[in-house]
């Protein structure tokens, strides 16, 4: 067993968690050493946690057509990584929306998964959970103008809003996303895969 093999195996076996989870520990992320291409985003929803299949939703269809990748190419482990900042499905919030990814995940894993990546030469920084953990005090004020900002953090980094439906709105009022932002996250996500 290799090293990241016997360090999934302890990711999937945490229960760190366990008492804040209300559906239970499911830890879902995709890792390999060859990934050249990593996907960072908040957590599992109900229909990830319930499949174990990363993104495997209405917002992993958006983020696909976002990237013009189809389900085989997202899916190829040996070229994409999917580590969401929390690995377990958080619930559900009364208002609506899902609760945020467990603050103790990230602090207790990422490093070493990232050190697990050696191929990894993009990231794409899903939602504000995931720019602030990797952008830090370099991300500005709001999630419209870091993302609006992601010729800055090239080439490591493009940061990207979450597809999720609630965010419908939001690519309307920001239409350079689409126009501009897509097409180059496409090319750089094509030529980084090859």
């Amino acid at each position: 067993m290799s090293g990241l093999d016997a360090l999934l195996d302890r990711v999937r076996a945490c229960t760190q968690c366990a008492a804040h989870l209300p559906h239970g520990v499911r830890p879902v992320l995709r890792a390999s050493r060859t990934a050249r291409l990593l996907i960072i985003g908040q957590a599992p929803g109900a229909r990830v946690h319930a499949t174990g299949i990363p993104w495997n939703d209405p917002s992993g269809d958006r983020l696909r057509q976002w990237l013009a990748l189809d389900r085989d190419a997202f899916y190829d482990g040996s070229r994409i990584a999917i580590v969401p900042m929390g690995f377990c499905y958080p619930g559900t919030a009364p208002k609506g929306g899902d609760y945020p990814p467990r603050p103790e995940c990230a602090p207790r894993w990422h490093a070493e998964v990232m050190a697990a990546l050696p191929a990894v030469e993009l990231t794409l920084l899903v939602g504000s959970y995931a720019q602030a953990h990797y952008l830090g005090d370099r991300r500005k004020p709001t999630m419209t103008e870091t993302v609006a900002a992601w010729r800055e953090y090239g080439p490591r980094f493009i940061p990207l809003p979450h597809p999720s439906w609630r965010n419908t709105a939001w690519i309307k009022r920001n239409p350079w996303f689409e126009e501009d932002l897509v097409p180059a996250l496409r090319e750089r996500v094509h030529n980084q895969l090859g």
